[in-house]
């Protein structure tokens, strides 16, 4: 991360001074290099109020997540889906809190709930650190998880629907299977590239094992100990697995009916839950969502050195020389100059991709239903913001050594793009 963080903000530097040598006053103008001033103050200004908003939503599904915690819905969710996580995941204990709390990040996820996401994935992260037998370093399955995240399983995009119906699309909800072909396969490419850099020697540097760390994987691994549940018949896990493939073609026809029920539906569900196995609800929300603050000032430093550097990338120019240098190529590869900014932009910044998408497809010389207007809306539904995940991931259990998550995370971002650009020219082409 030294090194990204390094180049980001040299280039942006280099480019801006550049600019600045070049540049001709011009009255009202705003000259480059205050231009990165400006950027500079506005960025950290703004990741501070992103974490603050975050504070909110932190706090409820925390809660929410004690809750279930305490009712054993992890647990039981863990042995529901132990033999795919304990594949995935064969250094992590399969009635370990840190499989729920997976389990529940990339449900949401798949949901499309945005923000509401993060809690369980930096629960995950938490609980995960807990095995880490060095800490500051991440592990195996804390780069897969990250990579796994960045690489957006997502079901349900609503968000992107919701701005392309806004947008005037005959057809908002026509992202739906782009959005699950393009997701589907970054997802496989993220599991697939994790698994083969994990093996690369370089990242295969023996980490000092913790004797306790190592007794608490060894006993929970045990299937003679009575601490270990037993997992759940191999019937009722293929049950569960077909219900959700079941659920998407659900998703893709009844979309928008059943987007506006996830939230109110996951909070009744879960309070539910608590009062069926008879847990102080209440009591267990309050303790649960005082993390919520702790949680978000922790990762305002981290938030703070990502968004500044892509704040100073794109005033900087240097976005725009990129996109200028490769469109003439990209275009004939079924990546048109008008949707390069959101794929070079996406894996930079959310917000900042969010505004890409509304200001392309509401150009009434674009428009949502056009091929460039899926395709952007396609990588907006599909990929994820790779650095601010890293950022908030690996910033709430203070990891600063990434070993190879970030290449992993690069991978399926590239592969979600491929995709995108495959569906979209295939349906919409």
């Amino acid at each position: 991360m030294n090194l990204v963080f390094f180049f980001i903000v040299m280039t942006a530097f280099c480019f801006g001074a550049v600019r600045q040598i070049l540049w001709t006053p011009t009255a009202g103008e705003v000259s480059p290099m205050e231009a990165l001033s400006k950027a500079m103050v506005e960025s950290a200004a703004g990741s501070v109020d992103l974490a603050i908003g975050l504070v909110g939503v932190m706090t409820l599904f925390l809660g929410l997540m004690k809750v279930a915690e305490a009712g054993g819905m992890l647990t039981l969710l863990a042995r529901l889906i132990r033999p795919m996580m304990v594949r995935l995941f064969p250094e992590v204990p399969p009635e370990h809190p840190a499989m729920g709390a997976m389990i529940l990040n990339l449900s949401a996820n798949a949901l499309g709930l945005g923000n509401a996401a993060t809690p369980f994935g930096i629960r995950a992260m938490q609980e995960l650190d807990t095995l880490n037998p060095k800490r500051g370093t991440a592990t195996d399955a804390m780069a897969l998880f990250l990579a796994i995240n960045t690489s957006s399983v997502t079901l349900l995009p609503t968000g992107v629907i919701a701005l392309r119906a806004a947008a005037g699309s005959a057809d908002p909800a026509g992202i739906l299977p782009t959005t699950l072909f393009a997701t589907a396969g970054s997802t496989l490419v993220a599991i697939l590239s994790a698994k083969l850099y994990a093996r690369l020697s370089r990242f295969r540097k023996p980490l000092p094992a913790d004797p306790e760390i190592a007794a608490q994987r060894s006993l929970s691994a045990d299937p003679e100990t009575p601490t270990a549940p037993p997992p759940y018949p191999a019937w009722v896990s293929g049950i569960a697995l077909s219900a959700l493939l079941a659920f998407i073609p659900v998703t893709v026809f009844y979309g928008k009916a059943v987007s506006p029920w996830i939230l109110p539906g996951l909070m009744a569900g879960f309070l539910a839950f608590g009062v069926i196995r008879k847990v102080p609800i209440y009591e267990t929300f309050v303790e649960g969502a005082k993390e919520g603050f702790q949680v978000a000032v922790r990762i305002i430093p981290y938030l703070v050195a990502i968004l500044v550097a892509v704040g100073l990338f794109r005033a900087s120019g240097a976005m725009e020389a990129i996109v200028g240098g490769i469109g003439g190529i990209t275009e004939k590869m079924g990546l048109p100059a008008q949707a390069l900014p959101m794929a070079l932009l996406r894996p930079l910044s959310g917000s900042g991709a969010y505004a890409v998408l509304a200001s392309t497809i509401q150009d009434p010389a674009v428009g949502p239903d056009s091929y460039v207007g899926y395709l952007v809306s396609t990588l907006q539904g599909s990929t994820e913001t790779t650095f601010y995940v890293i950022a908030v991931y690996f910033g709430a259990v203070a990891v600063k050594r990434m070993r190879y998550a970030l290449a992993a995370a690069l991978t399926a971002d590239a592969a979600g793009i491929l995709f995108a650009v495959l569906a979209c020219s295939w349906l919409y082409g």
